[in-house]
Protein backbone atom coordinates (compact mmCIF):
# COMPACT_ATOMS: atom_id res chain seq x y z
CA UNK A 1 0.00 0.00 0.00
CA UNK A 2 1.04 3.75 -1.27
CA UNK A 3 0.67 5.59 2.08
CA UNK A 4 0.53 9.40 1.78
CA UNK A 5 1.90 10.08 5.18
CA UNK A 6 5.59 11.92 5.34
CA UNK A 7 5.77 11.33 1.70
CA UNK A 8 6.33 14.37 -0.68
CA UNK A 9 3.38 14.66 -3.36
CA UNK A 10 3.53 16.63 -6.56
CA UNK A 11 0.74 17.52 -8.60
CA UNK A 12 0.11 19.29 -11.63
CA UNK A 13 -2.89 22.01 -12.20
CA UNK A 14 -3.26 21.68 -8.70
CA UNK A 15 -4.56 24.71 -7.86
CA UNK A 16 -7.98 24.67 -9.09
CA UNK A 17 -10.83 21.89 -9.64
CA UNK A 18 -10.24 18.07 -8.89
CA UNK A 19 -6.28 19.18 -8.36
CA UNK A 20 -7.22 21.41 -5.54
CA UNK A 21 -9.35 18.93 -4.19
CA UNK A 22 -6.41 16.15 -4.03
CA UNK A 23 -3.75 18.43 -2.20
CA UNK A 24 -6.23 19.13 0.07
CA UNK A 25 -6.74 15.33 0.57
CA UNK A 26 -3.54 14.84 -0.07
CA UNK A 27 -2.59 17.09 2.99
CA UNK A 28 -5.35 15.46 5.46
CA UNK A 29 -3.72 12.58 4.77
CA UNK A 30 -0.31 13.45 6.15
CA UNK A 31 1.69 14.17 3.52
CA UNK A 32 4.70 15.86 4.69
CA UNK A 33 5.32 18.34 1.53
CA UNK A 34 2.71 19.43 -1.33
CA UNK A 35 3.98 21.12 -4.20
CA UNK A 36 1.50 22.66 -6.86
CA UNK A 37 2.52 23.18 -10.37
CA UNK A 38 -0.22 25.36 -12.09
CA UNK A 39 -0.19 27.82 -14.95
CA UNK A 40 -2.12 30.23 -12.96
CA UNK A 41 -0.05 33.16 -10.61
CA UNK A 42 -3.47 33.78 -9.31
CA UNK A 43 -5.05 30.45 -8.22
CA UNK A 44 -1.66 29.21 -6.70
CA UNK A 45 -1.54 32.06 -4.49
CA UNK A 46 -5.08 31.77 -3.58
CA UNK A 47 -4.53 28.27 -2.83
CA UNK A 48 -1.42 28.07 -1.13
CA UNK A 49 -2.72 30.75 0.80
CA UNK A 50 -6.30 29.08 1.83
CA UNK A 51 -4.19 25.64 2.53
CA UNK A 52 -2.23 27.56 5.15
CA UNK A 53 -4.71 29.04 6.79
CA UNK A 54 -6.19 25.86 7.64
CA UNK A 55 -2.51 24.86 9.37
CA UNK A 56 -0.93 22.95 6.50
CA UNK A 57 2.42 25.26 6.52
CA UNK A 58 4.21 22.92 4.28
CA UNK A 59 3.07 23.86 0.23
CA UNK A 60 5.43 25.21 -2.37
CA UNK A 61 3.43 26.55 -4.95
CA UNK A 62 5.13 26.73 -9.04
CA UNK A 63 4.21 28.71 -12.01
CA UNK A 64 4.84 26.46 -14.48
CA UNK A 65 3.09 25.67 -17.80
CA UNK A 66 3.06 22.02 -18.54
CA UNK A 67 2.99 22.94 -22.23
CA UNK A 68 6.41 24.02 -22.45
CA UNK A 69 9.15 21.37 -21.92
CA UNK A 70 11.59 24.04 -20.56
CA UNK A 71 9.36 25.17 -18.22
CA UNK A 72 8.75 21.71 -16.65
CA UNK A 73 12.64 21.10 -17.05
CA UNK A 74 13.03 24.57 -14.48
CA UNK A 75 10.29 23.83 -12.38
CA UNK A 76 11.34 20.32 -11.78
CA UNK A 77 15.26 20.71 -11.31
CA UNK A 78 14.07 23.70 -8.65
CA UNK A 79 11.70 21.20 -6.69
CA UNK A 80 14.89 18.75 -6.48
CA UNK A 81 17.11 21.55 -5.51
CA UNK A 82 14.78 23.27 -3.31
CA UNK A 83 12.37 20.60 -1.93
CA UNK A 84 14.21 16.56 -2.57
CA UNK A 85 12.79 13.88 -4.29
CA UNK A 86 8.67 13.56 -4.98
CA UNK A 87 7.14 9.89 -3.48
CA UNK A 88 3.43 10.50 -5.39
CA UNK A 89 3.08 12.43 -8.39
CA UNK A 90 -0.25 13.21 -9.57
CA UNK A 91 -0.59 14.31 -13.47
CA UNK A 92 -3.88 15.89 -13.14
CA UNK A 93 -3.77 18.94 -15.72
CA UNK A 94 -5.33 18.53 -18.81
CA UNK A 95 -7.48 20.42 -21.84
CA UNK A 96 -10.74 19.83 -23.79
CA UNK A 97 -11.38 21.81 -26.49
CA UNK A 98 -15.01 20.23 -27.73
CA UNK A 99 -15.50 21.15 -31.13
CA UNK A 100 -15.81 19.17 -34.12
CA UNK A 101 -12.44 18.23 -35.37
CA UNK A 102 -13.46 20.12 -38.77
CA UNK A 103 -13.51 23.31 -36.10
CA UNK A 104 -9.80 22.89 -34.54
CA UNK A 105 -7.24 25.38 -35.34
CA UNK A 106 -3.64 23.87 -35.60
CA UNK A 107 -3.00 25.74 -32.27
CA UNK A 108 -6.00 23.21 -30.74
CA UNK A 109 -4.71 20.33 -31.87
CA UNK A 110 -1.25 21.11 -30.51
CA UNK A 111 -1.77 22.53 -27.44
CA UNK A 112 -3.85 19.21 -26.34
CA UNK A 113 -1.43 16.48 -27.12
CA UNK A 114 1.10 19.13 -25.73
CA UNK A 115 0.08 19.31 -22.44
CA UNK A 116 -2.65 15.94 -22.13
CA UNK A 117 0.10 13.61 -24.11
CA UNK A 118 3.34 15.32 -23.38
CA UNK A 119 3.07 17.07 -20.36
CA UNK A 120 2.11 13.99 -18.57
CA UNK A 121 5.12 12.44 -19.77
CA UNK A 122 7.84 15.19 -19.97
CA UNK A 123 6.63 15.78 -16.01
CA UNK A 124 6.82 12.04 -15.61
CA UNK A 125 10.31 11.68 -17.47
CA UNK A 126 11.70 14.72 -15.56
CA UNK A 127 10.92 13.07 -11.82
CA UNK A 128 11.19 9.42 -12.50
CA UNK A 129 15.31 8.85 -12.18
CA UNK A 130 14.85 9.66 -8.72
CA UNK A 131 12.09 7.75 -7.72
CA UNK A 132 14.17 4.76 -9.30
CA UNK A 133 17.35 5.61 -7.16
CA UNK A 134 15.31 5.53 -3.99
CA UNK A 135 13.62 3.02 -5.01
CA UNK A 136 10.09 3.68 -4.62
CA UNK A 137 7.39 6.16 -5.67
CA UNK A 138 3.74 6.42 -7.43
CA UNK A 139 2.62 8.00 -10.19
CA UNK A 140 -0.94 8.58 -10.87
CA UNK A 141 -2.00 9.69 -14.94
CA UNK A 142 -5.60 11.07 -14.96
CA UNK A 143 -7.03 9.94 -18.39
CA UNK A 144 -10.62 9.36 -18.92
CA UNK A 145 -13.65 6.94 -19.63
CA UNK A 146 -13.06 8.59 -23.33
CA UNK A 147 -10.22 6.23 -23.62
CA UNK A 148 -12.28 3.64 -24.00
CA UNK A 149 -14.73 5.30 -26.54
CA UNK A 150 -14.73 7.56 -29.02
CA UNK A 151 -17.34 10.54 -28.74
CA UNK A 152 -18.58 13.73 -31.24
CA UNK A 153 -16.96 16.93 -30.47
CA UNK A 154 -14.02 14.65 -28.56
CA UNK A 155 -11.90 13.41 -31.45
CA UNK A 156 -8.57 15.21 -30.11
CA UNK A 157 -9.13 15.08 -26.56
CA UNK A 158 -10.20 11.30 -27.01
CA UNK A 159 -7.22 10.52 -29.07
CA UNK A 160 -5.30 11.98 -25.94
CA UNK A 161 -6.66 10.53 -23.46
CA UNK A 162 -6.43 6.65 -25.34
CA UNK A 163 -2.26 7.75 -25.55
CA UNK A 164 -2.36 8.43 -21.87
CA UNK A 165 -3.91 4.79 -21.19
CA UNK A 166 -1.52 3.46 -23.68
CA UNK A 167 1.45 5.41 -22.05
CA UNK A 168 0.91 4.51 -18.49
CA UNK A 169 -0.24 1.21 -18.84
CA UNK A 170 3.21 0.80 -20.56
CA UNK A 171 5.31 2.65 -18.06
CA UNK A 172 3.37 0.09 -15.63
CA UNK A 173 4.47 -2.99 -16.53
CA UNK A 174 8.35 -1.44 -17.20
CA UNK A 175 8.39 -0.15 -13.50
CA UNK A 176 6.88 -3.58 -11.80
CA UNK A 177 10.43 -5.09 -13.85
CA UNK A 178 12.38 -3.00 -11.63
CA UNK A 179 12.74 -3.15 -8.39
CA UNK A 180 11.51 -1.43 -5.05
CA UNK A 181 7.88 -0.30 -4.69
CA UNK A 182 7.26 2.05 -8.07
CA UNK A 183 3.68 1.86 -8.94
CA UNK A 184 1.43 3.56 -11.44
CA UNK A 185 -2.10 3.92 -10.98
CA UNK A 186 -4.57 5.59 -14.27
CA UNK A 187 -7.54 7.38 -13.72
CA UNK A 188 -10.53 6.94 -16.59
CA UNK A 189 -13.79 9.12 -15.00
CA UNK A 190 -16.21 9.61 -16.90
CA UNK A 191 -17.83 13.11 -16.88
CA UNK A 192 -16.93 15.01 -14.02
CA UNK A 193 -18.97 17.95 -12.17
CA UNK A 194 -16.80 20.56 -12.57
CA UNK A 195 -16.22 23.97 -15.47
CA UNK A 196 -14.53 21.93 -17.31
CA UNK A 197 -17.05 20.13 -18.59
CA UNK A 198 -19.78 22.57 -18.20
CA UNK A 199 -22.68 21.98 -20.72
CA UNK A 200 -22.19 18.02 -20.82
CA UNK A 201 -25.44 16.59 -20.85
CA UNK A 202 -24.48 13.18 -18.65
CA UNK A 203 -25.04 9.66 -20.91
CA UNK A 204 -28.10 7.17 -19.47
CA UNK A 205 -26.05 4.96 -16.95
CA UNK A 206 -22.96 7.52 -16.66
CA UNK A 207 -24.28 10.14 -14.31
CA UNK A 208 -21.92 12.84 -13.48
CA UNK A 209 -19.32 12.52 -11.01
CA UNK A 210 -18.99 15.02 -8.29
CA UNK A 211 -15.62 16.05 -7.28
CA UNK A 212 -15.74 15.31 -3.51
CA UNK A 213 -16.76 11.43 -4.77
CA UNK A 214 -14.10 10.75 -7.10
CA UNK A 215 -10.98 12.86 -5.46
CA UNK A 216 -11.83 10.20 -2.35
CA UNK A 217 -11.65 7.55 -5.31
CA UNK A 218 -8.57 8.01 -6.47
CA UNK A 219 -6.61 8.97 -3.24
CA UNK A 220 -8.43 5.35 -2.35
CA UNK A 221 -7.12 4.01 -5.61
CA UNK A 222 -3.54 5.06 -4.73
CA UNK A 223 -3.84 3.91 -0.77
CA UNK A 224 -4.57 0.57 -1.99
CA UNK A 225 -1.88 0.38 -5.65
CA UNK A 226 -4.76 -0.35 -7.88
CA UNK A 227 -3.49 -0.51 -11.31
CA UNK A 228 -6.65 1.12 -12.91
CA UNK A 229 -9.78 2.56 -11.93
CA UNK A 230 -12.70 3.26 -14.01
CA UNK A 231 -15.44 5.86 -12.57
CA UNK A 232 -18.66 5.78 -12.62
CA UNK A 233 -18.20 1.59 -12.37
CA UNK A 234 -19.96 1.31 -15.03
CA UNK A 235 -17.24 2.28 -16.97
CA UNK A 236 -16.26 -1.19 -16.86
CA UNK A 237 -18.95 -2.33 -19.39
CA UNK A 238 -17.66 -0.43 -22.12
CA UNK A 239 -14.72 -2.49 -23.03
CA UNK A 240 -16.83 -5.64 -22.65
CA UNK A 241 -19.42 -4.33 -25.13
CA UNK A 242 -16.93 -2.90 -27.72
CA UNK A 243 -15.29 -6.44 -27.80
CA UNK A 244 -18.33 -8.26 -28.08
CA UNK A 245 -20.66 -6.31 -30.41
CA UNK A 246 -20.45 -5.60 -34.04
CA UNK A 247 -19.60 -1.87 -33.91
CA UNK A 248 -22.71 -0.37 -35.48
CA UNK A 249 -24.40 -2.54 -33.08
CA UNK A 250 -22.71 -1.03 -30.31
CA UNK A 251 -23.35 2.94 -31.60
CA UNK A 252 -26.69 2.19 -31.34
CA UNK A 253 -26.61 1.28 -28.13
CA UNK A 254 -24.00 4.22 -27.16
CA UNK A 255 -26.14 6.79 -29.23
CA UNK A 256 -29.57 5.65 -27.51
CA UNK A 257 -27.71 6.22 -24.32
CA UNK A 258 -26.99 9.58 -24.90
CA UNK A 259 -23.36 9.06 -25.21
CA UNK A 260 -22.91 10.38 -28.54
CA UNK A 261 -24.51 13.61 -27.77
CA UNK A 262 -23.70 14.26 -24.50
CA UNK A 263 -21.34 16.85 -25.83
CA UNK A 264 -24.07 18.92 -28.19
CA UNK A 265 -24.60 22.02 -25.79
CA UNK A 266 -20.83 21.68 -24.04
CA UNK A 267 -19.75 24.64 -23.36
CA UNK A 268 -16.82 24.70 -20.59
CA UNK A 269 -14.29 27.01 -19.34
CA UNK A 270 -13.89 30.18 -22.07
CA UNK A 271 -10.94 31.83 -23.01
CA UNK A 272 -10.79 34.62 -25.41
CA UNK A 273 -8.44 34.27 -28.27
CA UNK A 274 -8.63 36.09 -32.06
CA UNK A 275 -10.56 33.71 -33.63
CA UNK A 276 -12.80 31.97 -31.16
CA UNK A 277 -13.43 30.58 -27.63
CA UNK A 278 -11.20 27.63 -26.10
CA UNK A 279 -12.57 25.48 -23.59
CA UNK A 280 -9.59 24.90 -21.47
CA UNK A 281 -9.26 23.84 -17.55
CA UNK A 282 -6.82 25.45 -15.77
Amino acid sequence: MTNFRNKTVLITGGANGIGKLLGSKSLKEGAAKLIIWDISQEALQATTAEFKSKGFQNVYPYKVDIANVDSIEKAATEVLLEIGNVDILINNAGIVIGESFRDHTAMDIDNTIKINIGGVMHVTRVFLPDMLRQGSGHIVNISSASAFIGNPKMSVYAGSKWAVLGWSESLRLELEQEPGELRVTTICPSYIDTGMFDGVKAPILFPLLQPEDITNKIIQAVKNNEVIVKAPDNVNLVPVFRSILPPRVFDFFADKLGVYSSMKKFKGHTKKSSDKKHKIDK
